[in-house]
């Protein structure tokens, strides 16, 4: 018998518009809501993303996040 999938944790998430377009945009070609997206992208975190540009682009956004809260 399949798994039940079950949202356990609520939590409020703070996200640029651009984020926040590129979940809805990914959430509706795969078919799920955004929560159930995020939940995807966690939960598979090291297969979805590539290792060798993440820290690369880790840098570039913190660099650039004090002048995006103004």
């Amino acid at each position: 018998m399949p798994k039940r999938f079950r949202l356990t944790r609520r939590f409020n998430v703070a996200m640029t518009e651009e984020g926040y377009r590129n979940l809805r945009k990914f959430a509706q070609a795969a078919g799920l809501d955004e929560g159930e997206a995020l939940s995807f992208l966690f939960e598979n975190f090291d297969s979805v993303t590539d290792a060798e540009t993440l820290g690369h682009r880790l840098r570039l956004f913190n660099s650039e996040l004090d002048a995006r809260k103004r």
